[in-house]
């Protein structure tokens, strides 16, 4: 009996063993389980964390594609605009070479021009009437000098040339006077010249006593005995020096010639 229950004892402790044992290599195996799911979800959130950062590279790819793409339009139609431009300037290039071909040829005709228009001017001061005579001769001698001058240009010397044939030609549209001596009687005398534009050209001393009109005729400067004549210069030569408003005068006017 004592034999058979040492026995049971025995059994009863083996198999307590077995069970812990059991036991302890479950929870082994749980643990490992556990362990191994934790490491499959850390290893899930990284690729996922991954996953995210690629998506958004990829986005922002895109939209810098878009970006981009935009920009090459635009290139694009600027640069057709450009080969536009560069087409007209190309165009004016070749206008402009045809000029400068030209311009020697042109300054050949200029220059023989310049002079007959200076000679042509210059006749005509001296037959015109003699207003401010010595400051036109002047001023026609100054340009004449510059013809010869290299440091100024074809352009500048014609440029001077039409300016006093536009000074002449101003001459015979306004009211003017100035100071100036002429002989009267045999005498020099301080006179006072008006000029109305190339119609009339009196004049009258300083004194008011005299009055003179210049005789294309005669060349030469007459007097003028008539009281109207010495009333209408003293008021046109306020009006030329703006002390008087413009008004009808009785001046001295040669008959119109008839055509030739």
């Amino acid at each position: 009996m004592k034999t058979k229950r040492f026995m049971a004892v025995a059994l009863t402790t083996a198999l307590s063993a077995g069970a812990l044992y059991g036991s302890v290599a479950t929870a082994d195996t749980i643990d490992t389980v556990l362990k191994v799911g934790q490491q499959k979800t850390a290893a899930a959130t990284a690729s996922q964390k991954r996953i995210d950062k690629i998506a958004q590279e990829t986005s922002d790819l895109l939209q810098q594609f878009k970006v981009v793409n935009k920009e090459i339009d635009g290139l694009r139609v600027y640069n057709r605009q450009l080969e536009k431009q560069l087409a007209n300037q190309l165009t004016v290039i070749n206008d402009l070479d045809e000029s400068i071909d030209q311009v020697t040829v042109i300054e050949r005709q200029i220059q023989p021009l310049i002079l007959r228009m200076l000679d042509g001017l210059e006749q005509f001061i001296e037959l015109d009437a003699p207003f401010k005579l010595a400051d036109r001769k002047a001023n026609l001698e100054a340009v004449k000098n510059n013809m010869d001058r290299s440091d100024i240009t074809v352009a500048e010397k014609f440029r001077q040339v039409l300016e006093l044939y536009n000074f002449e030609s101003e001459y015979a549209r306004k009211i003017d006077s100035y100071g100036d001596t002429l002989n009267v009687n045999g005498q020099d005398r301080e006179v006072n010249v008006l000029q109305i534009g190339r119609i009339a050209l009196v004049a009258q001393t300083t004194d008011s006593k005299i009055s003179l009109a210049y005789d294309k005729e005669q060349k030469a400067w007459v007097e003028i005995d008539s009281g109207d004549y010495r009333r209408a210069i003293m008021e046109g030569l306020k009006i030329a020096k703006k002390q008087a408003t413009q008004a009808i005068m009785t001046m001295p006017i040669p008959a119109p010639e008839a055509a030739q």
